[in-house]
């Protein structure tokens, strides 16, 4: 298929593809940016799709993975807990002024790191630096799946320590 012949049945496919984005996302404005996300990624991938199958399908599916993925993104964001920030805020990152309470609580969180038992602490640290999941996995040589678990509970064990230390 010729790039005209995919603009041209991608256009026709607009309408359509705003009534599904309307009904995933409920909401006008969401529903807008998911169709243009939806055009950039089969636009990018237009070479990926096989002639003589259903070009509608295609898009509707490059759309539904395309919801799911922010839907997780977003589902993650509001999950994560506030640690990481509260440690980039304490430890004067983002927060220049040196508080006794800042410098108290930056204290107690250094501490109860340094208590975490290795197996999470080295994951979690490298995680709370900007690591990504892969990029751990690689350099610590383990399934990314024992990392991203490794993280999780590490998350909890020092959420609790904490909060038994500040109470």
């Amino acid at each position: 298929m010729t790039a005209e012949q995919f603009n041209h049945r991608l256009l026709g496919l607009q309408q359509k593809m705003f009534s599904y984005a309307l009904t995933l996302t409920a909401n006008e404005e969401d529903a807008h940016d998911l169709v243009q996300e939806t055009n950039f990624r089969a636009l990018s991938s237009r070479e990926k799709f096989v002639m003589n199958t259903n070009f509608s399908a295609w898009m509707h599916t490059i759309m539904r993975n395309s919801f799911i993925n922010n839907y997780r993104r977003k589902y993650k964001m509001r999950q994560a807990p506030m640690l990481v920030d509260e440690v980039n805020y304490l430890s004067n990152k983002y927060y220049t002024d040196d508080t006794p309470d800042v410098i108290h609580y930056t204290g107690e969180i250094h501490s109860q790191m340094n208590k975490l038992e290795g197996e999470f602490k080295q994951p979690l640290t490298m995680h709370m630096e900007g690591y990504k999941y892969k990029e751990i996995a690689e350099q610590l040589d383990m399934p990314i799946g024992t990392v991203k678990s490794r993280i999780f509970f590490g998350r909890k064990k020092l959420q609790k320590m904490i909060e038994l230390a500040i109470d």
